[in-house]
């Protein structure tokens, strides 16, 4: 067994790819706040191919802003910040590759100044974001800029050096403005729909509550691309660290497993230059819309249209449910019937094809994707995913009956117990208040603004959803879906 480190990469090199570019020349050009699973297995990923490709002025820092991203400091700094993607088909069928793309680490709460220092850098050209759905501040009912987390609120005070994302960048965007330097692009790789014109709302929002000027000097100056990011990545578990130290002999505290497939499709506006993405995969585009509701309202919405029902089942994989025929039947009659429906012309895409191909990577045992990772804060997920597609099928009259299922699944769920007695894994900034309301009233969830603003008003939803409840109550989520099918 081998530590990773960079000293053992030519050790290594017999069982897995390692980089051959000098990394002490590599310019840490990119910024990204957020250096979890997804963005090690997607962005880092892709910029690691223009490095070996010879393009090393593309390096990544990256910065942790929350407590608990010391550990992945920790780690990252005990590998010469290197890590091991390992990449798996759907069948079964796994590579391995040890990634160098981010060369520089910084935490912001044991030094703020260095991180606000590096973005102000002339040299830095983009801070790319992947801080999760809450982690914007904007209401989804009013589109407004509500921040609610601590650190926001702490900076919005002004009281002390910015630890917050928002407030980091908003203090690097001020020195190089009153350096004269050009701004720098905020690149956002969430799974949001119009993931750039959110992180734009959100950063001139703050700044407008900081400093109006500075917010109209960064609405006129920083590009915001809007992008759609794709690839199915677990959480890292022991589990996954074991299989992977036994297959590669490679002893890597917080290596990365994804499937094989990816996709990143992103808007071509950028600030101040950006890396040759189209040379290594990337699809760059003029109107990324199309693609992203795509993915959110097929990919995104099915994982939350399985994960309540299948948890309340006694499912805990996503694999269990996605070689299930008769949930494998539900998702196919969301996606056609629903979902469908609300998009516009993707260029490029058989939709068709791409739901069967959504059906085989969402059955692959091998990826082991667990339905409680897909359900977290889901009253941050479920207005940018499932809404969208009620709130189209509602003003067309169309049907609604599989969205509203899920609906009641989720109410269900909330109340913390599957149809086993087992506690669900219930993971939601609001969890206290969705649970209270629930208990009290699960009809009243729908008049529950953060999450439905004025949709929960319609009176053909409120109907669809307490007869799936009722439906719930009477057979069981499997009788359930089994009733929706069957209609």
């Amino acid at each position: 067994m081998t530590d990773l480190t960079a000293a053992a990469l030519p050790s290594l090199a017999a069982t897995v790819s390692v980089p051959t570019y000098d990394r002490a020349a590599v310019r840490a050009r990119i910024v990204h706040f957020g250096v979890g699973g997804f963005h090690r297995a997607h962005e880092a990923m892709y910029l690691d191919r223009l490095l070996e490709a010879g393009h090393t002025e593309w390096g990544l820092c990256g910065v942790g802003v929350l407590s608990f991203d010391a550990p992945m400091r920790d780690a990252l700094a005990a590998q010469d910040n290197l890590y091991t993607l390992v990449t798996t088909a759907p069948d079964g069928t796994s590579t391995a590759r040890v990634v160098g793309s981010i060369v520089q680490y910084l935490f912001a709460p044991d030094d703020p100044e260095a991180v606000v220092a590096k973005l102000a850098d002339p040299d830095t050209a983009i801070a790319s974001l992947t801080i999760t759905e809450g982690g914007y501040g904007i209401d989804d009912a009013t589109g407004a800029y509500v921040p609610r987390d601590d650190l926001t609120l702490a900076d919005l005070e002004g009281s002390a050096a910015p630890r917050s994302v928002m407030g980091l960048l908003t203090e690097g965007l001020r020195r190089r403005r009153d350096a004269g330097i050009p701004a720098f692009t905020v690149m956002s790789c969430d799974n949001i729909q119009g993931n750039g014109r959110v992180a734009h709302d959100a950063l001139v929002g703050f700044a407008e509550l900081r400093d109006p000027e500075l917010a109209d000097w960064i609405a006129a100056n920083v590009a915001f691309p809007n992008s759609m990011v794709d690839r199915i990545t677990p959480v890292t578990t022991d589990e996954t660290r074991a299989a992977i130290a036994e297959q590669f002999h490679i002893d890597d505290r917080w290596p990365v497993r994804s499937e094989s497939f990816e996709q990143w499709v992103l808007e071509d506006s950028f600030s101040a230059g950006r890396p040759p993405f189209d040379e290594v995969g990337v699809q760059l585009v003029a109107d990324v819309e199309p693609y992203e509701l795509m993915k959110l309202r097929l990919l995104n919405a099915s994982h939350q249209a399985m994960s309540y029902l299948g948890i309340l089942s006694g499912a805990a994989y996503v694999h269990e449910v996605c070689t299930d025929p008769l949930f494998v039947a539900f998702l196919r009659g969301y996606m056609h019937r629903e979902a469908i429906p609300t998009l516009r012309p993707v260029a490029g895409i058989d939709l068709d094809a791409y739901c069967d191909q959504l059906i085989e990577r969402f059955g692959s045992e091998a990826i082991r994707d667990t339905l409680a990772r897909q359900v977290v804060d889901g009253s941050d997920r479920l207005p940018k995913f499932l809404l969208p597609v009620v709130r189209e099928q509602l003003a067309a009259d169309g049907p609604l009956d599989h969205a509203a299922l899920v609906l009641a699944g989720w109410s269900v769920f909330l109340e913390g117990r599957t149809e086993a007695g087992e506690p669900t894994p219930a993971v939601d900034s609001r969890l206290a208040e969705l649970r209270t309301i629930v208990t009290e009233d699960p009809a009243a969830l729908l008049d529950y603004s953060p999450v439905f603003g004025e949709l929960g008003q319609s009176a053909r939803l409120r109907e669809a959803f307490l007869a799936a409840r009722a439906s719930l109550a009477e057979r069981g989520a499997r009788g359930a879906i089994a009733e929706v099918v069957g209609g």
